[in-house]
């Protein structure tokens, strides 16, 4: 246990209330100073959501509390989704709430009950002075915490506001379910997030985006003509009757993150560290799970510098995860008007699924009737997944959704590929994915990476190809191959990626040529500026290759436009500075790309499709945006391109991507919608569960993985056998069929609750509440 024998507390919200106790609890003796500058009655909002996990830290740490709370919850399963007059329900989904207020009056009674010293209506002393006096202070201080603001070039935060307009109201009445209803009027898109938090109340957001607020005319209204507008346009919700405010104004969402949550003894927790969009109700329980945290490093932990360090590892990466659930869920919501004419099962499915929390098969388990009823509306036989329905794109009909996304293996000898190709690739085929991608194929011995990267400039490394492709067409019969086209750019002339990706050859180099003359690295050789003439023999080099490619058999052709290499760096900003047709704006930018897709469609053959990979944004101030990536689908499509392979990034060395599970999902998710062509997400997909989601909501149409194929090459047909599915969407090679069954694997035991006090010295009198 840590020295810290005197604590003070900054903030009088959930969290901090909940530290207090817990840490008074751990330790009787210990001082604990609360300050809040409002009265013990005051609070904002109404009602709040705590889930089942969050519950069960709180009875194991702290019955009386949990005891309390339970006296209080109002406890519902069902999901209400209103949508166009008509109602789905969604059940099994748990979750339990009470008034804001309420649960304030527990948490204060707790801390009298057990010594903490509360102090209302009093502003807290600056931190600085706290830090002289108490062994350690937390600041609980919340969204806008003037603590993190004093000591922001230590936690350095980063604050992002969104571009949806909110207000928290309430109702007097009980909603039968967590409720969201949509209202299209004649400004826009609005929502309205309704649950009951007692017998009689229940909390209503309202929410819609800035320039649908302000067309609305919500602002120049005051409080009470917003609630009255409100109660209007959600009428049918609220069966006519009226809604509350208490003290509510219209705000935008800002989500927090700081890159430190503790200086010297002085700690943040709840939402003066980390806020979440209210959307997915994580708000209070990131807060109580942060007091939880942290009382138990401080038990554990020697010193406070130590627990503090350890508080922070331990929270950090469940913040980061909840954080990008909370911002998928708020960018859903952002982006709402794009789901509207989706029917109307698929789109209640979108909306449960928008945080990637809530998924495929879990919402099964929660609910299969109303599963069922989305995949049959969505065309999937019984029995089938919808990773396993069918997918046409020109002549070709993929038996399935998967695709082996293209990975470059740097193993190829003069541009041919051998027998680690065959392999790799033949492998990888009869593991059942719908379609297998080789890696980027180079134009040209000057368009390689490294190397070590395979071609098609010669006729003998198409005779290769021929050799793979004939092997998945002869012992995986269903499964289709693709070839993706590309030439390197600015970034060849590179060591093999185990041995420096990116790093320039250390001797052997070949010249590099791009749209500008612009190193990606400062060590990366200058490429030189290509000139009109050049720009021709690179496009007829794109053509030489379609043909070798079509000859070789090859069911679809993908040109690689994204990742930085050549074409990639005409479209993006950052990396084509001319001032010729072939740069400026994005119509210019666009120029060579497309005359290089139409010669690569002129010599494929009609009924084979093309897609085309690009980089939907570059994650770098100044590059492409999302806007620009949907202009750029629609063009290719405009040319003849029948999907886009969406992927994102490293087109820049200076990039600071926003990873995550299934992150660049959104990118495709909006190009499909927008521009109105079929989509094949890429990014983080790493299970069959995630491909089931992703396609049932209509957010892509195929889905490529990439590492989950290198560390099993037979994932499609284990993601069949864990499913129970054995339709004509996958089909196991006979020798390979007495392996179709799962194997049996041993127990694997719960882990045991973060932190336990029910044996903890409780002080006299109990304190029962």
């Amino acid at each position: 246990m840590t020295g810290a024998r005197r604590v003070a507390v900054i903030g009088g919200g959930p969290g901090g209330l909940y530290a207090a106790a817990l840490l008074k609890r751990l330790d009787p003796a210990r001082e604990i100073t609360l300050w809040e500058r409002n009265a013990p009655e005051d609070t904002f909002g109404f009602g709040v959501v705590l889930s089942d996990e969050t519950l069960g830290g709180i009875e194991h740490a702290d019955p009386v509390v949990y005891q309390a709370l339970q006296r209080d919850f109002v406890r519902w399963d069902d999901i209400d989704i209103v949508h166009r007059g008509t109602l789905h329900t969604s059940g099994g989904h748990g979750f339990a709430a009470l008034g804001r207020r309420r649960l304030l009056q527990i948490l204060h009674e707790r801390c009298r009950s057990l010594g903490v010293e509360l102090r209302f209506r009093t502003e807290a002393p600056h931190p600085a002075r706290l830090t002289e006096t108490y062994d350690l202070v937390i600041a609980a201080d919340g969204v806008r915490s003037a603590t993190r603001g004093a000591y922001a070039h230590i936690f350095r935060p980063r604050v992002t506001s969104h571009r949806c307009r909110y207000i928290w109201l309430a109702a007097d009445f009980p909603f039968d379910a967590f409720r969201f209803e949509i209202a299209e009027t004649e400004h826009g898109v609005m929502q309205l997030h309704g649950y009951p938090y007692s017998a009689g109340s229940s909390t209503v957001i309202v929410e819609m985006r800035e320039e649908v607020w302000r067309a609305a005319g919500f602002d120049e209204l005051d409080e009470t003509e917003s609630v009255e507008r409100c109660a209007k346009i959600f009428a049918d919700a609220l069966g006519g009757r009226p809604l509350r405010s208490n003290k509510s104004a219209w705000t935008t969402f800002r989500t927090v993150v700081n890159e430190r949550w503790s200086h010297g003894d002085l700690v943040l927790l709840g939402d003066a560290a980390h806020t979440a969009h209210f959307s997915i109700g994580s708000g209070t329980k990131l807060a109580v799970e942060d007091a939880l945290a942290l009382a138990a490093c401080l038990q554990e932990r020697p010193s406070t510098a130590e627990a503090l360090t350890a508080y922070e590892e331990e929270r950090r990466p469940v913040v980061a995860s909840t954080q990008r659930a909370a911002r998928a869920s708020l960018e859903w919501f952002e982006n709402l008007g794009l789901y509207l004419d989706q029917p109307p099962r698929q789109f209640a499915f979108n909306l449960l699924t928008r945080s990637r929390r809530v998924t495929h098969a879990n919402l099964r388990l929660r609910d299969a009737r109303f599963t069922e009823a989305v995949e049959r509306e969505f065309g999937c036989p019984p029995g089938t997944p919808p990773m396993f329905t069918p997918f046409r794109l020109r002549g070709l009909t993929l038996r399935n959704r998967v695709v082996v996304s293209p990975m470059d293996m740097y193993s190829a000898v003069d541009g041919v590929p051998g027998d680690f190709h065959l392999v790799h690739l033949g492998a990888r085929a009869l593991g059942g994915a719908g379609l297998v991608m080789t890696e980027m194929v180079c134009v040209s011995p000057e368009g390689r990476i490294t190397p070590g990267c395979a071609g098609l400039w010669t006729g003998r490394q198409a005779d290769a190809w021929r050799r793979i492709t004939e092997f998945v067409h002869r012992q995986a019969p269903g499964t289709a191959i693709g070839v993706q086209l590309g030439h390197s750019g600015r970034k060849g002339s590179t060591k093999l990626m185990w041995e420096g990706m990116d790093e320039p050859l250390p001797e052997g180099n070949w010249p590099l040529v791009a749209a500008s003359p612009l190193p990606y690295r400062r060590d990366s050789q200058v490429p030189r500026e290509l000139s009109r003439a050049q720009l021709t023999d690179i496009r007829e080099q794109f053509a030489s290759a379609a043909g070798r490619a079509a000859r070789a058999g090859f069911d679809l052709l993908e040109l690689h436009c994204a990742h930085g290499y050549l074409l990639s760096g005409f479209l993006s900003p950052l990396t084509n500075r001319r001032t010729d047709a072939y740069g400026g704006g994005l119509e210019g930018r666009l120029r060579f790309p497309l005359e290089v897709f139409d010669a690569v469609r002129a010599v494929w053959p009609e009924e084979r499709p093309m897609t085309v990979r690009i980089s939907a944004t570059d994650w770098a101030e100044g590059g492409t945006t999302a806007e620009d990536a949907v202009a750029i689908a629609r063009a290719f499509a405009a040319h003849g391109a029948d999907a886009v392979d969406v992927s994102t990034g490293q087109v820049v060395a200076e990039e600071r991507p926003e990873y995550g599970r299934s992150y660049q999902t959104p990118f495709a998710d909006r190009i499909r919608r927008e521009a109105g062509i079929p989509v094949v997400a890429v990014g983080a997909i790493s299970s069959w569960d995630d491909v089931n989601s992703l396609i049932l909501a209509g957010r892509t149409d195929l889905c490529a993985l990439a590492r989950p194929h290198l560390y099993d090459p037979h994932w499609t047909l284990h993601a069949a056998a864990e499913q129970g599915y054995q339709g004509p969407g996958v089909a196991w090679p006979a020798p390979y069929r007495a392996g179709s069954r799962r194997p049996q694997t041993g127990r694997a035991d719960a882990p045991k609750p973060r932190l336990t006090l029910a044996h903890a010295a409780e002080p006299t009198p109990s304190g029962e509440i």
